[in-house]
């Protein structure tokens, strides 16, 4: 089916881009590990293919018109405009939204809420009509399994890595657009702040 040049997928539009945040290399393989556990020990696989990572603008479709060079151009912009500079980030351990997403937590604070709220804002712009309006407040997250965890197995998923005692500060230093190839989510575009 095509509707808007784009592809259908279960009446919805394939989403094509959504942008976040690269973790660093160490805390990565840390994250990586989670994920291993969720998969060997309840077969979650959904996710597992894309690097690590902070969302900041949920999978979008983007329109003929507008390509991965316009949105990276126009965050490029953005962060020299707004002079964004890295800042401190503080993961402290585990929760879920319900049964469908298990995730790191990464505490929110007004500097995420504003640095999300520029991405957000400079891509509708950069691509009008792409993004619909969220208005739940921003939970910065590092999802470590989603979509497949067994019914019920998030509340003991949640007690044994919460006795983890997860703890860790990184940089955020990077905005990076992620492009939807041949079903996996891989890196488009990556600008450094």
């Amino acid at each position: 089916m095509e509707k808007s040049g784009g592809r259908m997928n279960r009446g919805f539009p394939e989403q094509t881009h959504f942008i976040g945040v690269l973790l660093p290399h160490e805390l990565t393989q840390r994250l990586e590990g989670y994920r291993r556990y969720m998969n060997q020990q309840y077969g979650c696989r959904s996710g597992h293919g894309t690097p690590i990572h902070v969302t900041l603008v949920p999978p979008f479709q983007i329109p003929a018109a507008c390509t991965t060079a316009d949105i990276a151009a126009a965050v490029a912009q953005m962060v020299s405009e707004k002079k964004w500079h890295q800042f401190n980030a503080k993961i402290e351990g585990f929760d879920a939204f319900g049964d469908r997403t298990l995730f790191a937590k990464v505490i929110p604070t007004s500097v995420w809420t504003a640095f999300r709220a520029a991405v957000y804002s400079t891509v509708s712009a950069a691509c009008p009509g792409t993004l619909r309006r969220d208005n739940r407040p921003f939970q910065p997250h590092i999802t470590v399994a989603n979509r497949d965890i067994p019914a019920g197995a998030s509340t003991e998923a949640l007690e044994y890595l919460n006795e983890l005692e997860l703890k860790a500060t990184f940089p955020v230093d990077n905005i990076t657009i992620f492009e939807r190839k041949d079903k996996r989510w891989v890196i488009g575009r990556q600008i450094e702040l």
